[in-house]
């Protein structure tokens, strides 16, 4: 069994490798039963975000994890990958202005990452 918070990590890591902008795992343990975690970070554009998906998916693949259902990559201005105990959101800049999923759970802890500073990022 893995550890969300690890899962949690190395999805975020995953992202950080394909240049994804404020990355952000918001730990919602204690705050719904949907999932633990969500990473949320951003691109620049449709074909940056589509990139940072598919990085994702890969690496997470390789270590055994398969999302039950992916939403929005035709589009690519939101991209959700469910992985249950986790659930990642790549948005393009502006579609993740407007929704403001971290202003809607702004009682979860976050903790915002920059490239090289994910170790021990969420406790």
């Amino acid at each position: 069994m893995v550890d969300t918070h690890e899962f949690a990590l190395r999805a975020a890591e995953a992202a950080d490798a394909k240049k994804a902008i404020d990355i952000q795992i918001l730990d919602l343990r204690g705050l719904t039963s949907i999932t633990d975690y969500f990473v949320v970070c951003s691109g620049t554009s449709t074909t940056h975000v589509s990139a940072i998906a598919d990085g994702v998916e890969r690496v997470l693949k390789e270590s055994g994890q398969h999302p039950s259902h992916i939403e929005g990559a035709g589009e690519s201005t939101w991209v959700l990958m469910d992985y249950g105990d986790v659930v990642v959101h790549v948005f393009e800049e502006q579609t993740r202005a407007f929704y403001a999923l971290e202003r809607l759970w702004g009682d979860a802890p976050r903790k915002k990452l920059r490239a090289g500073s994910l170790q021990g990022a969420v406790s």
